[in-house]
């Protein structure tokens, strides 16, 4: 097996996800790190495997990471798993990839289950534009300050939440984004009680309220911002007409563009016609 390290993409739920490459991997690594052994002693056993898992994560990083770069120098191979789904996506192992790359180092994905995009395509929101963003602050001005940095994003937006959390996220987009926001409550993934809950942001903030128990791990899926109507051309003409009663042209024209998102100098000149024609 060529040395470098492999990234091996692991099942997020349902064990006969795993792909016929990872098994090979995992078979014939030399060294085969992982966030909990207990997890991935589960799926060795389940396919046979006796490959010994030795714990990467984020608690001894910092000791364990330069020992497994110093295999790879030695002319080992490396396999990297996490707990569920992809190493190194919202998980520590993205410093021990860096270290690698660094070190001049191969490294390789083998590709495989990924919560953020089994959420994604179940979700029926768009596909075409997608961010994945990770877990939210835990507190609420945080929560609210980082979904007001998404608000705009012209994307379908995907976050990790924890099942206690899910009822005040969903409070706070419904209130950053607006309540009539597509979204989707993708719940246990893959597992026996697999869930897409859809709704609006509203919807699914009075369906998830604080009384609600939850169980199980989510992923939020947040529809891109809704396309707003653009302004009657009538209704443009009565606004710029309103304000110029009491601003100069130019300051106007300013205030008309904050309010309607057109072009600033294209008012400007429809208000010059407006009072040439008067």
């Amino acid at each position: 097996m060529e040395v470098a390290l492999y990234l091996v993409a692991t099942p997020i739920g349902n064990l006969g996800d795993i792909t016929l490459r990872a098994l090979e991997v995992l078979a014939g690594a030399d060294v085969l790190a992982c966030e909990d052994t207990r997890v991935t002693r589960v799926l060795l056993d389940r396919y046979g495997i006796a490959t010994r898992p030795y714990a990467y994560h984020e608690h001894n990083a910092e000791e364990v990471g330069p020992k497994l770069i110093a295999a790879l120098t030695a002319g080992k191979s490396v396999a990297l798993v996490s707990d569920a789904g992809t190493p190194l996506v919202s998980d520590p192992g993205y410093r021990l990839g860096q270290l690698a790359l660094e070190a001049g180092l191969k490294v390789v994905p083998i590709p495989g289950p990924s919560a953020p995009l089994a959420a994604l395509v179940g979700s029926g929101l768009p596909n075409d534009a997608f961010v994945f963003a990770g877990f939210l602050p835990t507190k609420d001005k945080a929560r609210r300050d980082r979904l007001a940095q998404w608000e705009a994003t012209p994307a379908t937006l995907i976050f990790f939440e924890s099942p206690h959390r899910i009822g005040a996220t969903l409070a706070a987009a419904a209130d950053v984004m607006g309540s009539e926001r597509a979204a989707c409550v993708c719940r246990e993934l893959t597992k026996t009680y697999e869930e897409f809950r859809r709704g609006t942001l509203g919807e699914l903030s009075a369906y998830y309220d604080d009384e609600r128990q939850v169980k199980g791990e989510i992923v939020l899926v947040i529809g891109p911002p809704l396309e707003k109507a653009a302004p009657d051309a009538a209704d443009i003409d009565r606004l710029l007409i309103e304000l110029s009663k009491t601003l100069q042209t130019a300051k106007a024209a300013a205030e008309a563009a904050k309010q309607t998102g057109l072009p600033r100098k294209e008012l400007y000149q429809r208000l010059l016609e407006l009072k040439s024609s008067s």
